[in-house]
């Protein structure tokens, strides 16, 4: 009887227990805020950018905005075709001024709508022709402006309006790990972009042999061929930073390494033969080395940073101002530099006559020094190779391969225009070729001037003319 008692309150519990909690549910509990649980988590990948989740790198308007402005370079180079017997057997003898072309193939880069195109120095030296194709397929022969050796860049010109160009960007603000956008014609293939991440800055791959080389390349690990010589490293933002030059390779073609020349270094040299038809190059004065472990030890310094001086030049700008062997340079205007290739991009981007500071320690102490760069012949002028040429009261353009064919000559310059000048006052005619300048060969119009520079009395010019007929001229500067 208890029993049936307990479970009758029991379950008389349950049931007002039951009532209770659907009352509350549906006419006493507040109103809650719907809350929607964001379906992103709370964590990423480390080497993934810092993008909204499941956001993919976009490149297409970068690479949009810079194909049109990058150019496919062809060349031609004549030489003397060699004597073929089965040719002469069925067709006869080769005919006169003949001539197989070695074609050579690059890139460039439209940098003005009016057709100022840079490129490297090795995709057109030593060419006879150049032509310019470009993406919409036009085609233009080009002229060159002017070439530096030094830094492996060219400048040439097509007659054109309204063409694409590409904006410079800032190299100095470039990161490791940076993507970056490699545009050019590898392999003839048109218009191709590879993209790839800044792996190094301001690296020196001795890949140029001449004594003032620069060498301070942007290395990447876009996808760079013969053919991508002289095309854009661009960044995200379309935005040249660079001009691809070299690979780092066993085979020939691309495994990993590429290498550019930072638009920091581009801006100048086209600047100067733009205005100077030549690139005005400041020297400090010194020789230098890097720091490392070993020469630390040898030398006692008291850190691995800067770039240790060895040697200074009597008549440079580092002795003038009181910079000394043993000195450690640790910035060029407030720029730390680690390296000789970072001391040599940053002093490239100044004119002799400009001054710059330069922090040096020195046993152990910090000094400011305030310098006036220097030209290569220790003074501070503006060289112009129009001024030094146009002494002669001529115009030039180098000897075609026909012409020297002809004349049996291996090297010249023509005349192709006379005015009043030295040349026009001792009887020279146009059309002379000059192959000589006080016994020294001349194949360019900047041999001339280098030669001209040079000279402080007499000067001799040996030649040919059309004809056959060798003659000379002599007269003072």
């Amino acid at each position: 009887m208890k029993v049936k008692k307990f479970i009758g309150l029991f379950a008389m519990a349950m049931f007002t227990a039951l009532i209770a909690v659907v009352i509350y549910a549906r006419f006493i509990q507040p109103e809650q805020p719907i809350v929607e649980v964001d379906s992103k988590p709370a964590y990423s990948y480390a080497s993934l950018p810092a993008a909204e989740y499941n956001a993919t790198m976009d490149f297409t308007q970068a690479a949009e905005s810079t194909v049109n402005a990058v150019v496919h370079v062809k060349t031609k180079v004549f030489r003397e075709m060699d004597a073929n017997p089965i040719y002469e057997f069925f067709f006869g003898a080769t005919p006169e001024g003949s001539a197989a072309p070695i074609l050579g193939f690059g890139s460039g880069v439209i940098l003005s709508s009016d057709g100022y195109i840079v490129t490297n120095n090795h995709v057109i030296e030593g060419s006879d022709e150049i032509e310019v194709i470009l993406n919409d397929r036009r085609e233009f022969t080009a002229k060159l402006i002017g070439r530096d050796p030094s830094t492996d860049l060219a400048l040439i010109k097509i007659d054109g309006k309204d063409l694409p160009i590409l904006n410079y960007g800032n190299s100095d603000q470039l990161k490791l790990g940076e993507w970056v956008l490699a545009v050019g014609n590898p392999y003839n293939l048109t218009s191709t972009v590879t993209a790839g991440i800044v792996s190094a800055k301001a690296r020196n791959i001795n890949i140029l042999r001449n004594n003032f080389s620069i060498e301070s390349f942007i290395q990447t690990d876009a996808a760079v061929n013969p053919g991508n010589s002289g095309g854009a490293l661009v960044n995200t933002s379309g935005q040249l930073i660079g001009i691809n030059t070299a690979i780092a390779s066993r085979t020939g073609a691309y495994t990993g390494y590429s290498f550019a020349i930072p638009v920091s270094i581009v801006k100048k040299v086209v600047a100067d033969i733009r205005e100077f038809g030549e690139v005005q190059r400041a020297i400090i004065g010194v020789t230098i080395q890097n720091v490392t472990a070993q020469l630390i030890k040898e030398k006692k310094l008291d850190g691995i940073k800067g770039v240790y001086i060895n040697g200074v030049n009597d008549d440079g700008a580092a002795k003038a101002a009181g910079i000394k062997v043993g000195d450690v340079v640790l910035a060029i205007n407030d720029i730390e530099v680690n390296s000789v290739a970072e001391l040599q991009e940053q002093v490239s981007r100044f004119r002799p006559n400009d001054h710059i500071s330069v922090q040096v320690k020195r046993a152990g102490k910090m000094k400011h020094y305030e310098l006036v760069l220097r030209n290569l012949n220790g003074t501070t002028d503006i060289v112009k190779t129009e001024e030094l040429v146009s002494i002669l009261g001529a115009t030039f353009e180098p000897a075609s391969f026909v012409d020297k064919r002809k004349l049996g000559i291996r090297n010249g310059v023509k005349i192709i225009s006379l005015e009043s000048g030295k040349l026009m006052k001792v009887g020279v005619k146009k059309g002379f070729i000059i192959t000589s300048i006080n016994k020294l060969p001349v194949s360019s119009v900047k041999d001339i001037s280098d030669i001209l520079s040079e000279v402080n009395g007499g000067v001799m010019i040996e030649g040919v003319y059309g004809d056959g007929s060798k003659t000379y001229y002599a007269f003072g500067l």
